[in-house]
């Protein structure tokens, strides 16, 4: 199982979110690039990046804050947060990225995300963010009445490389993550899945591992705050 150390950008600084909300950001690093850096330090072998701003706006805002720590980076990132065209996706590609995460335009364009996932192999994932079960779009601002398993499941054949699922209600509140929702959905499709909102512990690591079929977690805040060394988690995670 892969581990992903989150870096949310919002105004350009490293911030988490408390449940998605906006304004209940703390604040971590104001150096994007020199966060990257010492998770590469650590030995991380991906880095999942979220632009904030640009979920709300619809398009990139924090553009410059992802350059730098591509700049800084020798391992893969994914990014997600205001991909919504195909020209985005093409440019973010063309940058360094080794993948895009498609969230709102899963549910809102699903053909995008097809002929993305065509056009670019392995390069394309879908964020399924949902609050009790139920689909979020737009930064986690507005609902749907999808389930986050049929809307995976219209993907299965479509070449995604992965689905990060969030439980809205865990992220950021170092109160676990949602394990048998998110193991659920993995034994649902064929599509790898990475568990995002709530990793706060060890302890949350190893038993999303010892699901058997979670493919990565993210975490975030537990990693700022000491909750989860992350050399020490790593080679846990290994062992």
């Amino acid at each position: 199982m892969i581990l992903y150390p989150a870096i949310d950008l919002k105004d350009g600084q490293c911030v988490r979110l408390l449940k998605g909300e906006m304004d209940a950001a703390t604040i971590f690093n104001d150096d994007p690039g020199a966060q990257a850096a010492a998770f590469q330090a650590a030995g991380a072998e991906w880095l999942h990046i979220v632009d904030l701003n640009g979920a709300f706006a619809g398009e990139p805002v924090n553009a410059a804050a992802v350059e730098s720590i591509l700049a800084a980076l020798t391992i893969p990132a994914q990014l997600g947060g205001g991909i919504r065209d195909m020209k985005t996706i093409e440019t973010w590609l063309s940058k360094g990225l080794a993948r895009v995460i498609l969230g709102t335009v899963a549910v809102e364009d699903p053909d995008l995300v097809r002929d993305a996932a065509k056009a670019f192999p392995g390069q394309i994932a879908v964020g399924l963010d949902a609050r009790g079960g139920k689909v979020a779009t737009r930064g986690w601002a507005e609902e749907t009445e999808m389930t986050v398993t049929n809307l995976a499941r219209a993907f299965e054949d479509a070449g995604i490389a992965a689905i990060i699922y969030t439980d809205i209600d865990r992220d950021g509140a170092m109160g676990g993550p949602n394990i048998p929702a998110t193991e659920a959905l993995a034994r649902a499709v064929n599509v790898p899945i990475i568990a995002s909102g709530g990793v706060s512990s060890m302890d949350d690591l190893i038993r999303l591992r010892n699901t058997g079929i979670i493919a990565g977690a993210i975490s975030g805040r537990a990693l700022y705050d000491g909750a989860i060394n992350l050399e020490d988690a790593l080679a846990a995670l290994k062992s």
